[in-house]
């Protein structure tokens, strides 16, 4: 019969466990929705991949560590997940539009674009940091 602190200690440790599945299962589970194909018979995913793909060539030093600046509040361990997501926006944008190169407007539009609603204060705060103008850009918020 299990009694006293032992019993407390795996009671803990079963809700513990399954508090720890189910977010790591809900994450899995958000990543294999945008890895299924849409109606076109690319997932969300592989359109990113292709446009960064497409405009890798059109992206200049400068508008790199814009990029790099933009994401540097995310923390370390998404960093490169947003990286990816807001670079595929920037990307999609840029091919369009049929741009030459990436411009600061380009990389301004798609990291408003590509960042959740839930994050537009950390984005309007970011923008004033870097002494970015918004009012272009309301319309996207």
């Amino acid at each position: 019969m299990l009694t006293g602190w032992f019993l407390w200690l795996i009671l803990f440790w079963v809700v513990a466990m399954v508090g720890l599945l189910a977010i790591g299962g809900f994450f899995m589970f958000r990543k294999f929705l945008k890895r299924l194909p849409k109606e076109d018979g690319w997932s969300e995913l592989d359109w990113q991949d292709y446009y960064i793909k497409e405009t890798r060539h059109m992206w200049p030093e400068d508008m790199k560590s814009l990029l790099e600046d933009l994401v540097s509040p995310v923390p370390e361990l998404f960093r490169d997940i947003a990286r990816q997501k807001i670079a595929g926006k920037i990307g999609e944008l840029a091919f369009k539009e049929k741009a030459p190169a990436i411009t600061r407007e380009h990389v301004v539009r798609g990291y408003i674009l590509a960042t959740p609603k839930r994050d537009h204060k950390f984005l309007l705060k970011k923008l004033r940091e870097l002494n970015i103008d918004q009012t272009p850009y309301q319309h996207l918020f």
